[in-house]
Protein backbone atom coordinates (compact mmCIF):
# COMPACT_ATOMS: atom_id res chain seq x y z
CA UNK A 1 0.00 0.00 0.00
CA UNK A 2 1.59 3.27 -1.16
CA UNK A 3 2.20 6.27 1.05
CA UNK A 4 0.16 8.52 -1.27
CA UNK A 5 -2.82 6.20 -1.00
CA UNK A 6 -2.65 6.28 2.81
CA UNK A 7 -2.43 10.07 2.69
CA UNK A 8 -5.53 10.25 0.47
CA UNK A 9 -7.47 8.05 2.93
CA UNK A 10 -6.39 10.31 5.76
CA UNK A 11 -7.52 13.39 3.84
CA UNK A 12 -10.95 11.89 3.13
CA UNK A 13 -11.28 10.88 6.78
CA UNK A 14 -10.40 14.39 7.94
CA UNK A 15 -12.95 15.91 5.56
CA UNK A 16 -15.62 13.50 6.77
CA UNK A 17 -14.85 14.20 10.43
CA UNK A 18 -14.84 17.93 9.79
CA UNK A 19 -18.22 17.73 8.03
CA UNK A 20 -19.64 15.57 10.81
CA UNK A 21 -18.36 17.99 13.42
CA UNK A 22 -19.88 20.90 11.51
CA UNK A 23 -23.24 19.17 11.37
CA UNK A 24 -23.13 18.43 15.10
CA UNK A 25 -22.24 22.03 15.89
CA UNK A 26 -25.05 23.27 13.62
CA UNK A 27 -27.48 20.92 15.34
CA UNK A 28 -26.44 22.12 18.79
CA UNK A 29 -26.75 25.74 17.63
CA UNK A 30 -30.28 25.12 16.27
CA UNK A 31 -31.38 23.45 19.51
CA UNK A 32 -29.90 26.27 21.59
CA UNK A 33 -31.62 28.85 19.39
CA UNK A 34 -34.96 27.04 19.65
CA UNK A 35 -34.76 26.64 23.42
CA UNK A 36 -33.22 29.93 24.53
CA UNK A 37 -34.24 32.43 21.84
CA UNK A 38 -37.14 31.60 19.55
CA UNK A 39 -39.58 30.14 22.05
CA UNK A 40 -39.49 33.44 23.97
CA UNK A 41 -39.33 35.69 20.87
CA UNK A 42 -42.96 36.81 21.03
CA UNK A 43 -44.66 38.86 18.35
CA UNK A 44 -48.03 40.31 17.41
CA UNK A 45 -49.43 39.56 13.95
CA UNK A 46 -52.25 41.71 12.56
CA UNK A 47 -54.66 41.01 9.72
CA UNK A 48 -57.52 42.92 8.15
CA UNK A 49 -60.36 40.69 6.99
CA UNK A 50 -63.20 42.00 4.82
CA UNK A 51 -65.88 39.67 6.12
CA UNK A 52 -68.69 41.78 7.56
CA UNK A 53 -71.92 42.90 5.87
CA UNK A 54 -71.63 46.15 3.93
CA UNK A 55 -73.34 48.38 6.49
CA UNK A 56 -71.57 46.98 9.55
CA UNK A 57 -68.93 48.86 11.53
CA UNK A 58 -65.42 47.43 11.83
CA UNK A 59 -64.39 45.75 15.06
CA UNK A 60 -61.31 43.95 16.35
CA UNK A 61 -60.74 40.45 17.72
CA UNK A 62 -57.66 39.56 19.75
CA UNK A 63 -56.92 35.84 19.36
CA UNK A 64 -54.68 34.13 21.92
CA UNK A 65 -54.02 30.42 22.18
CA UNK A 66 -51.77 27.81 23.75
CA UNK A 67 -50.18 30.05 26.33
CA UNK A 68 -49.06 27.01 28.37
CA UNK A 69 -48.32 29.49 31.13
CA UNK A 70 -46.23 28.34 34.08
CA UNK A 71 -45.67 30.36 37.23
CA UNK A 72 -42.19 31.48 36.14
CA UNK A 73 -43.39 32.88 32.78
CA UNK A 74 -42.79 36.53 33.66
CA UNK A 75 -41.58 37.48 30.18
CA UNK A 76 -44.69 36.00 28.56
CA UNK A 77 -46.95 37.76 31.03
CA UNK A 78 -45.12 41.03 30.34
CA UNK A 79 -45.62 40.58 26.59
CA UNK A 80 -49.34 39.91 27.02
CA UNK A 81 -49.65 43.13 29.00
CA UNK A 82 -48.35 45.09 25.99
CA UNK A 83 -50.97 43.76 23.56
CA UNK A 84 -53.49 46.23 22.13
CA UNK A 85 -57.00 46.28 23.50
CA UNK A 86 -59.68 44.76 21.28
CA UNK A 87 -63.45 44.75 21.10
CA UNK A 88 -63.57 40.98 21.53
CA UNK A 89 -60.88 38.72 23.00
CA UNK A 90 -60.89 34.99 22.26
CA UNK A 91 -58.61 32.43 23.95
CA UNK A 92 -58.68 28.98 22.35
CA UNK A 93 -57.36 26.62 24.98
CA UNK A 94 -54.24 25.28 26.69
CA UNK A 95 -54.05 28.37 28.81
CA UNK A 96 -51.90 26.82 31.54
CA UNK A 97 -48.79 24.67 31.45
CA UNK A 98 -49.15 23.36 34.99
CA UNK A 99 -52.04 23.24 37.47
CA UNK A 100 -50.29 25.57 39.89
CA UNK A 101 -50.31 28.37 37.29
CA UNK A 102 -54.07 29.05 37.43
CA UNK A 103 -53.74 32.25 39.46
CA UNK A 104 -50.79 33.47 37.38
CA UNK A 105 -52.76 32.90 34.17
CA UNK A 106 -55.81 34.78 35.41
CA UNK A 107 -53.61 37.74 36.32
CA UNK A 108 -51.65 37.57 33.04
CA UNK A 109 -54.67 37.84 30.74
CA UNK A 110 -56.56 40.35 32.87
CA UNK A 111 -55.20 43.31 30.83
CA UNK A 112 -56.47 41.92 27.50
CA UNK A 113 -60.13 41.41 28.28
CA UNK A 114 -62.27 42.62 25.38
CA UNK A 115 -64.09 45.93 25.56
CA UNK A 116 -67.34 44.22 24.52
CA UNK A 117 -66.82 40.51 25.23
CA UNK A 118 -64.18 37.99 26.35
CA UNK A 119 -64.51 34.28 25.54
CA UNK A 120 -62.47 31.16 26.22
CA UNK A 121 -62.51 27.41 25.73
CA UNK A 122 -60.20 24.88 27.34
CA UNK A 123 -57.66 22.43 25.93
CA UNK A 124 -56.38 19.12 27.23
CA UNK A 125 -53.57 20.78 29.20
CA UNK A 126 -56.18 22.75 31.13
CA UNK A 127 -58.12 19.63 32.02
CA UNK A 128 -55.13 17.40 32.78
CA UNK A 129 -51.66 18.04 34.16
CA UNK A 130 -49.08 17.79 31.37
CA UNK A 131 -46.59 14.93 31.44
CA UNK A 132 -43.51 13.93 29.40
CA UNK A 133 -44.19 12.55 25.91
CA UNK A 134 -42.25 10.57 23.36
CA UNK A 135 -41.65 13.16 20.62
CA UNK A 136 -41.69 10.47 17.92
CA UNK A 137 -45.26 9.58 18.87
CA UNK A 138 -46.47 12.79 17.20
CA UNK A 139 -45.54 11.30 13.83
CA UNK A 140 -47.88 8.33 14.26
CA UNK A 141 -51.15 8.65 12.37
CA UNK A 142 -53.03 6.77 15.08
CA UNK A 143 -52.05 7.03 18.70
CA UNK A 144 -53.82 6.84 22.02
CA UNK A 145 -54.32 10.07 23.92
CA UNK A 146 -53.17 9.72 27.52
CA UNK A 147 -55.35 11.96 29.65
CA UNK A 148 -53.20 11.83 32.77
CA UNK A 149 -53.88 13.35 36.17
CA UNK A 150 -56.82 15.77 36.38
CA UNK A 151 -55.76 19.38 36.77
CA UNK A 152 -57.54 22.44 38.15
CA UNK A 153 -59.90 23.19 35.30
CA UNK A 154 -62.72 23.92 37.73
CA UNK A 155 -60.65 26.57 39.50
CA UNK A 156 -59.52 28.01 36.17
CA UNK A 157 -63.07 28.34 34.87
CA UNK A 158 -64.41 29.81 38.12
CA UNK A 159 -61.66 32.40 38.44
CA UNK A 160 -61.88 33.51 34.80
CA UNK A 161 -65.66 33.76 34.94
CA UNK A 162 -65.25 35.80 38.11
CA UNK A 163 -63.17 38.24 36.05
CA UNK A 164 -65.85 38.59 33.38
CA UNK A 165 -64.72 35.97 30.87
CA UNK A 166 -67.35 33.67 29.31
CA UNK A 167 -66.61 29.95 29.01
CA UNK A 168 -68.17 28.39 25.89
CA UNK A 169 -67.92 24.58 26.14
CA UNK A 170 -70.30 23.33 23.42
CA UNK A 171 -72.33 26.47 23.83
CA UNK A 172 -73.78 29.29 21.72
CA UNK A 173 -74.21 32.93 22.69
CA UNK A 174 -75.42 36.03 20.87
CA UNK A 175 -73.29 39.17 20.71
CA UNK A 176 -73.92 42.60 19.25
CA UNK A 177 -70.71 44.28 18.10
CA UNK A 178 -69.94 46.55 15.18
CA UNK A 179 -73.64 47.29 14.90
CA UNK A 180 -74.47 43.72 13.86
CA UNK A 181 -75.66 40.61 15.61
CA UNK A 182 -73.00 37.94 15.91
CA UNK A 183 -73.63 34.30 16.69
CA UNK A 184 -70.71 32.90 18.70
CA UNK A 185 -70.23 29.17 19.27
CA UNK A 186 -67.54 27.49 21.30
CA UNK A 187 -66.66 23.80 21.20
CA UNK A 188 -65.00 21.88 23.99
CA UNK A 189 -61.64 20.35 23.09
CA UNK A 190 -61.94 18.13 19.97
CA UNK A 191 -58.44 16.73 20.57
CA UNK A 192 -59.74 14.70 23.51
CA UNK A 193 -63.19 14.24 21.95
CA UNK A 194 -65.08 16.56 24.29
CA UNK A 195 -66.65 18.55 21.46
CA UNK A 196 -70.31 18.26 20.47
CA UNK A 197 -71.11 19.68 17.03
CA UNK A 198 -74.80 19.76 17.89
CA UNK A 199 -73.99 22.98 19.74
CA UNK A 200 -73.13 24.60 16.41
CA UNK A 201 -76.34 23.55 14.65
CA UNK A 202 -79.07 26.13 14.24
CA UNK A 203 -76.93 28.69 12.46
CA UNK A 204 -78.83 31.96 12.03
CA UNK A 205 -78.20 33.13 8.45
CA UNK A 206 -79.05 36.68 9.48
CA UNK A 207 -76.13 36.91 11.93
CA UNK A 208 -72.38 36.91 11.47
CA UNK A 209 -71.00 33.53 12.58
CA UNK A 210 -67.90 33.21 14.79
CA UNK A 211 -66.75 29.74 15.92
CA UNK A 212 -63.97 28.96 18.38
CA UNK A 213 -62.36 25.75 19.62
CA UNK A 214 -58.99 24.38 20.68
CA UNK A 215 -58.14 21.89 17.94
CA UNK A 216 -59.03 22.95 14.37
CA UNK A 217 -59.98 19.41 13.34
CA UNK A 218 -63.78 20.08 13.14
CA UNK A 219 -63.29 23.23 11.03
CA UNK A 220 -64.74 21.70 7.82
CA UNK A 221 -67.99 20.89 9.62
CA UNK A 222 -68.22 24.40 11.06
CA UNK A 223 -67.59 25.90 7.62
CA UNK A 224 -70.35 23.71 6.19
CA UNK A 225 -72.69 24.98 8.92
CA UNK A 226 -72.11 28.52 7.70
CA UNK A 227 -69.73 30.11 10.22
CA UNK A 228 -67.78 32.86 8.48
CA UNK A 229 -64.82 33.00 10.89
CA UNK A 230 -63.30 30.02 12.70
CA UNK A 231 -60.63 30.45 15.38
CA UNK A 232 -58.49 27.62 16.75
CA UNK A 233 -55.06 26.77 18.12
CA UNK A 234 -53.55 23.49 19.40
CA UNK A 235 -51.12 22.87 16.52
CA UNK A 236 -48.46 25.37 17.68
CA UNK A 237 -48.04 25.99 13.96
CA UNK A 238 -46.17 22.70 13.90
CA UNK A 239 -43.77 24.09 16.54
CA UNK A 240 -40.86 22.90 14.39
CA UNK A 241 -40.93 24.03 10.77
CA UNK A 242 -38.42 23.31 8.04
CA UNK A 243 -37.42 25.63 5.19
CA UNK A 244 -39.49 24.95 2.03
CA UNK A 245 -41.33 22.15 3.86
CA UNK A 246 -43.11 23.95 6.68
CA UNK A 247 -44.67 22.07 9.56
CA UNK A 248 -43.83 18.40 10.02
CA UNK A 249 -46.77 17.48 12.29
CA UNK A 250 -50.01 19.07 13.52
CA UNK A 251 -50.94 16.72 16.39
CA UNK A 252 -54.31 16.07 14.75
CA UNK A 253 -56.05 15.54 11.43
CA UNK A 254 -55.59 19.11 10.19
CA UNK A 255 -53.27 19.21 7.14
CA UNK A 256 -49.87 20.77 7.76
CA UNK A 257 -50.56 23.51 5.20
CA UNK A 258 -53.52 24.71 7.30
CA UNK A 259 -51.92 24.52 10.74
CA UNK A 260 -50.93 28.19 11.09
CA UNK A 261 -52.30 31.56 10.07
CA UNK A 262 -55.18 32.25 7.72
CA UNK A 263 -56.68 29.80 5.28
CA UNK A 264 -59.87 29.31 3.34
CA UNK A 265 -62.22 26.40 4.02
CA UNK A 266 -65.07 26.66 1.57
CA UNK A 267 -66.90 29.92 2.34
CA UNK A 268 -65.21 30.33 5.73
CA UNK A 269 -61.96 31.93 6.83
CA UNK A 270 -60.03 30.01 9.48
CA UNK A 271 -57.29 31.40 11.67
CA UNK A 272 -55.10 28.88 13.48
CA UNK A 273 -52.88 30.51 16.06
CA UNK A 274 -49.32 29.18 16.43
CA UNK A 275 -49.74 29.98 20.10
CA UNK A 276 -47.60 31.75 22.66
CA UNK A 277 -46.15 28.75 24.46
CA UNK A 278 -45.05 25.15 24.42
CA UNK A 279 -45.37 22.28 26.82
CA UNK A 280 -42.78 22.60 29.56
CA UNK A 281 -41.64 19.12 28.51
CA UNK A 282 -40.98 20.31 24.93
CA UNK A 283 -39.55 23.83 25.40
CA UNK A 284 -38.46 24.34 21.82
CA UNK A 285 -39.57 26.19 18.68
CA UNK A 286 -37.87 26.41 15.31
CA UNK A 287 -38.90 28.79 12.50
CA UNK A 288 -42.25 29.14 14.26
CA UNK A 289 -42.23 32.10 16.58
CA UNK A 290 -44.79 32.38 19.40
CA UNK A 291 -47.54 34.74 18.37
CA UNK A 292 -50.66 36.64 19.38
CA UNK A 293 -53.00 37.84 16.63
CA UNK A 294 -55.14 40.92 16.18
CA UNK A 295 -57.89 40.54 13.57
CA UNK A 296 -59.57 43.67 12.25
CA UNK A 297 -62.92 42.67 10.78
CA UNK A 298 -64.21 45.15 8.22
CA UNK A 299 -67.23 45.28 5.87
CA UNK A 300 -67.12 43.93 2.36
CA UNK A 301 -66.60 46.98 0.08
CA UNK A 302 -69.88 48.28 -1.29
CA UNK A 303 -70.53 46.92 -4.76
CA UNK A 304 -67.70 44.39 -4.54
CA UNK A 305 -67.64 42.21 -7.65
CA UNK A 306 -67.27 39.02 -5.59
CA UNK A 307 -69.45 38.18 -2.61
CA UNK A 308 -67.77 37.10 0.62
CA UNK A 309 -69.07 33.58 0.19
CA UNK A 310 -67.34 33.24 -3.19
CA UNK A 311 -63.89 34.55 -2.29
CA UNK A 312 -60.85 32.52 -3.21
CA UNK A 313 -57.26 32.72 -2.06
CA UNK A 314 -55.49 32.47 1.27
CA UNK A 315 -54.39 34.99 3.84
CA UNK A 316 -50.93 36.36 4.38
CA UNK A 317 -49.30 36.78 7.77
CA UNK A 318 -47.06 39.57 8.87
CA UNK A 319 -46.31 41.89 11.73
CA UNK A 320 -47.44 44.86 9.65
CA UNK A 321 -51.19 44.50 9.18
CA UNK A 322 -51.64 42.89 5.74
CA UNK A 323 -55.00 42.90 3.99
CA UNK A 324 -56.97 39.76 3.26
CA UNK A 325 -58.58 40.80 -0.04
CA UNK A 326 -61.10 39.04 -2.28
CA UNK A 327 -59.71 37.83 -5.56
CA UNK A 328 -61.58 37.03 -8.74
CA UNK A 329 -61.24 33.40 -9.73
CA UNK A 330 -59.23 32.94 -12.90
CA UNK A 331 -60.55 30.71 -15.64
Amino acid sequence: MSLSFLRSIGTVSNIFLAALGGLLLAGVACVAYGVFIERRWYRLATYRLELLPEKASSFTVLHLSDLHLVRSDRKKAAFIATLPSADVTVVTGDLIGEPSAVEALVAAIRPVRGRVASYFVLGSNDYFAPSPRNYLAYFRRKRRHRLGVPGRSGDLIAQLEGEGWQHLPNRQVDLTVGGIRTQVVGLDDPHIERHDLRAAVGRDAGAFGLAMMHSPDPAPELAALGYELILAGHTHGGQVRMPLVGALVTNGTTPTKLCMGLSRIGPAVMHVSPGLGTSKYAPFRFLCRPEATLLELTPVPEGAAVSRRDWVGTGRRSETAPTFQPETASS
